[in-house]
């Protein structure tokens, strides 16, 4: 199946203790289903100090399930599915269900 969320898409968290949060996504984990999203689901972990990096406790980013995600629409930042068509010149292109603008410009 086509990639409907790929690195570098704007989404909008639908579901969770970050619902309503956008992003841009950071990488996309196809196998299990999930995406990084930069500033959202947020965990605190406990790093062991190394010779290259300082100990203590770290911020960062967990994956979200694919299913709790979706598109920013171009237009207005609301979420929106994704449908997909080929264009004239042959390119197959997603685009905002919701306003019918193109995301991959």
């Amino acid at each position: 199946m086509a990639a409907k969320i790929k690195k570098g898409d704007k989404v909008v968290v639908l579901t969770g203790r970050d619902k309503g949060r956008t992003g841009e996504v950071i990488q996309v984990m196809p196998k299990e289903g999930r995406a990084l999203v930069r500033g959202v689901n947020i965990v605190k972990r406990h790093q062991r100090q190394t010779v290259n990096q300082e100990g203590g406790i770290i911020s960062k980013e967990a994956p979200i399930h694919l299913s709790n995600l979706a598109i920013a629409d171009p237009k207005d930042g609301k979420p929106t599915r994704v449908g997909f068509k080929v264009l004239d010149d042959g390119r197959k292109v997603r685009f905002a269900k919701r306003s019918g603008d193109l995301i991959d410009a």
